[in-house]
């Protein structure tokens, strides 16, 4: 997470542990997101790239080929 832009207390905001710079978004008893910071776009604000939004189940790995 970025030091000087911290996030309001309501939400939770954690590292994802097996994928280094992504993080886990939680506002709800059953509302998470995952997203990652990107480059900056426009100075000084930083630009976030949503992954994965919904429930808890947006951590259940995608269905293989």
């Amino acid at each position: 997470m970025i030091p000087d832009r911290p996030f309001r207390s309501g939400l939770r905001v954690k590292g994802v542990t097996a994928h280094p710079g992504v993080f886990e978004m939680t506002w709800d008893s059953d509302g998470r997101a995952t997203f990652s910071y990107g480059t900056e776009r426009v100075p000084g604000q930083a630009h976030i790239i949503w992954r994965r939004i919904g429930t808890h189940a947006i951590f259940t790995p995608p269905p293989g080929p």
